[in-house]
């Protein structure tokens, strides 16, 4: 079935009245502007518009001349048969067909005819058994909002969602020509961030002349693009913002300057290889503060950063507090790391799987949290020992007094420390807890609490995972202190998280 999520972007020619009431004229407006759109790579789409003017008119005003409108439409009319002959050559030029119907028989006709694309106008926005017999078809639908009200916008989109629609809706300002200080653009940024899942379009009505117009809508993140087309021959003449082939070659172009200016808005392009090259070439490599030997750790304290950069060079912008270097030679001081002679090991995706233990552990045992909170990972002896020895903490609240849940995860055991300062409580809120005071073990169950006195010494630990609540008073930094001195020696024993929990 067709969809508008497979055109990115589109532009739609609007022939509106503009045959004159002529097919041969309205063929011959087509065929000139498939020339024009086959010298772009964008998908185009040409549109007409049905009225059944038989029951649009009034009786009693169909043979006026004193109202614009009655006259222009009765005299620029076409039978189906003949708008027939029109949508014929628009996919005989490869356009995807697109129709404004102003009343709903002209949906019947629409759908006779076989459109890809209903467009609502913005006079009929919010004409609502219109709406429902367009919602009734098949057919995507796009629909321009000039002079609606956000509420009756919320209301059509809301419309539009509650029955499946796929549909994209227009800024766009109906004054014939638009004035540039009448154009407005900011509202499709308005309909943008009001209206985030739905697709935003442009449909423009300015002096055909103008070529700044487009290159904004398409900066501020619109994908459709309506414009009003014709081509003057003897005695037609184009009004006043129906652009002609010419002023459409140079509307597109401008589309095209500002989508490259613009570029990918989904994600981050394709880096170029010489930008990339530029990049690091100004980037600091890493060189050894002394020499190390063959299969040593090489501790990030040890390392300066300075320029040039080789090939092959580990830089400065390699050496996040995940990643562990190992020399895989001897290598002397002031001398490059490259990655001929260092291994490189990163524990980022380790921190991933860690997180991931903590928050399954989190909603199984039902246990809520603050949002936004920051997770710290406690890996005393490095990561690669985690599940051995090491907790997660989340520090909830730090004035007189303190509150954090520490989370333990099956099998491991925060080793013996003590603080001189800080009394704190530990109770139970999901699993058992193996705790030692003083040499002395108990084992905690859900709900029930112990108190940790300045002083004592003390180690804790859970077979199966557990969660606490320890409320204490105040923590300080400098507070805690670890029986074991190779952990007061590992100066990166500590991960902190912002955004970890969804």
């Amino acid at each position: 079935m067709f969809t508008l999520k497979a055109l990115d972007p589109f532009f739609v020619f609007e022939m509106a009245n503009n045959h004159m009431g002529l097919p041969e004229h309205g063929l011959k407006v087509i065929r000139e502007f498939a020339k024009v759109s086959k010298q772009f790579p964008f998908a185009f789409g040409f549109k007409l518009q049905y009225r059944q003017l038989e029951t649009f008119i009034h009786p009693a005003y169909k043979t006026r001349t004193d109202f614009k409108y009655v006259k222009r439409f009765t005299e620029t009319a076409l039978s189906p048969g003949q708008y027939k002959l029109l949508l014929d050559e628009m996919k005989a030029h490869g356009f995807i067909t697109v129709c404004t119907p102003f009343d709903e028989a002209s949906v019947d006709l629409i759908e006779e005819h076989d459109f890809d694309i209903i467009k609502v106008a913005s006079c009929s926005f919010t004409d609502w058994p219109l709406l429902e017999r367009i919602a009734g078809t098949a057919k995507p639908v796009i629909a321009s909002t000039a002079g609606v009200a956000l509420h009756d916008i919320d209301k059509v989109v809301s419309f539009f969602e509650h029955r499946k629609k796929d549909f994209a809706i227009m800024h766009c300002v109906a004054q014939y020509p638009t004035p540039e200080a009448g154009m407005q653009l900011n509202r499709i940024d308005l309909l943008k961030a009001r209206y985030p899942e739905v697709r935003i379009g442009y449909s423009t009505h300015e002096d055909p002349e103008n070529m700044e117009s487009i290159k904004i809508a398409v900066a501020k993140g619109a994908t459709i693009f309506e414009k009003h087309v014709g081509v003057p021959e003897g005695e037609i003449r184009l009004n006043d913002y129906s652009a002609n082939p010419d002023q459409v070659n140079g509307w597109l172009r401008s589309a095209q300057a500002a989508l490259d200016l613009c570029g990918d808005s989904a994600g981050r392009a394709q880096f170029s290889r010489e930008e990339l090259s530029s990049l690091r070439s100004l980037q600091r490599g890493l060189f050894a503060g002394r020499s190390f030997k063959k299969g040593e750790i090489i501790p990030h304290k040890d390392l300066f950063a300075a320029i040039p950069t080789m090939d092959g060079h580990i830089t400065a912008n390699d050496l996040s507090k995940y990643a562990q270097l190992h020399a895989l030679e001897d290598i002397e001081a002031n001398a490059p790391l490259l990655s001929s002679n260092v291994e490189t090991r990163n524990f980022q995706e380790k921190v991933y799987e860690i997180v991931q233990e903590v928050k399954n552990l989190l909603r199984y045992s039902g246990v809520t949290i603050p949002s936004q909170v920051d997770l710290e990972i406690s890996h005393h002896y490095g990561i690669d020992r985690f599940h051995e020895f090491g907790l997660t903490m989340m520090t909830i609240v730090n004035r007189t007094y303190c509150k954090k849940l520490i989370v333990i995860l099956p099998g491991q055991m925060h080793p013996t420390q003590y603080h001189l300062q800080k009394e704190e409580t530990f109770h139970v809120l999901h699993g058992d807890v193996d705790i030692e005071l003083n040499g002395s073990s108990k084992r905690l169950k859900t709900g029930e609490t112990i108190t940790v006195e300045p002083g004592v010494h003390h180690r804790f630990g859970s077979g199966n995972g557990s969660i606490i609540e320890e409320i204490s008073s105040t923590h300080y930094a400098n507070d805690s202190f670890y029986l074991d001195p190779a952990i007061a020696e590992n100066g990166n024993r500590k991960t902190l998280l912002t955004y970890w929990f969804d």
